[in-house]
């Protein structure tokens, strides 16, 4: 009877066994580098989406006080609001009623939790410095901001629109009024809101605080001199809304359209 042979390789199980381990090992691998990319593309729609969020609040923030301005002087001339925005201390008033304001600028924080525009908290800015100074936002005081949430608030800086050629003649008076009147004459202003969220950086670059600059850019040379420039430079999340915005008497306006120029009421000459 002969012998068999019964023998196996000894390292067959070894070499499967192996051969499991590195797949597995693959297939881990493969995990691992799924899982980041999806950690990494939740983390993009992340910011994204969180980008976003602080763009539409501070848009929101930057364009309620046209609408509350413009609701103010086209409104009722028998309220309280009516009076302060035209009153001599007002930032419509203050350039209109007064002779030497043609270079300054109003300043006011707006606060729609309350009266929007105190007249008792305003500044006045002027080439040689600041007048008062209780119109700059302070991100210290819970009630300059928009809301009870403390994220966003917004100042308001007011100044008369600077001569133009390209200014229609004699657009600054009402037709068919004395120009010696005050209520024949028309006014045309450049208004700047911006709004920031302060609990991201701070609202001062160095010792400048950036709500006491200008925001007229025409006025400086350095862009981080203006409002908008120096939060941009000290990393704060900021909008800027630019308005131009006209404020006549219009009972007492006559417009016209010049011949072929449109429909409407022609331009005509006198007829003595």
């Amino acid at each position: 009877m002969s012998d068999i042979d019964r023998s196996y390789p000894k390292d067959l199980p070894t070499a499967q066994q192996g051969a499991v381990l590195i797949v597995v090992l693959l297939f881990l691998i493969l995990i691992v580098f799924a899982g980041a990319i999806a950690v990494k593309q939740s983390t993009t729609d992340l910011r994204l989406a969180t980008s976003d969020q602080v763009n539409t609040l501070l848009l929101q923030s930057a364009d309620k006080p046209n609408q509350s301005i413009e609701q103010s002087i086209n409104g009722s001339s028998d309220t309280e609001i009516y009076d302060d925005m035209i009153s001599r201390s007002g930032p419509f008033g203050y350039f209109m009623l007064s002779d030497d304001s043609r270079e300054h600028e109003y300043v006011f924080c707006y606060r729609p939790r309350g009266l929007f525009f105190d007249i008792k908290k305003a500044s006045i800015v002027t080439p040689s410095g600041s007048i008062l100074s209780q119109g700059y936002c302070d991100t210290s005081k819970s009630e300059d901001y928009i809301s009870a949430r403390n994220a966003s608030m917004t100042q308001v800086n007011v100044a008369l629109t600077p001569p133009s050629a390209s200014n229609e003649a004699f657009s600054n008076y009402t037709i068919g009024q004395d120009s010696a009147e005050i209520s024949s004459q028309a006014f045309t202003f450049d208004i700047t809101n911006t709004a920031v969220l302060p609990a991201y950086a701070d609202t001062k670059l160095g010792s400048k605080n950036c709500f006491e600059q200008t925001s007229r850019l025409y006025s400086v040379s350095a862009q981080e001199d203006t409002i908008g420039g120096c939060m941009v430079k000290a990393g704060v999340p900021s909008v800027g809304i630019y308005e131009m915005a006209n404020v006549e008497n219009q009972s007492k306006r006559t417009k016209c359209v010049g011949f072929g120029k449109g429909t409407g009421k022609l331009c005509t000459l006198p007829t003595s």
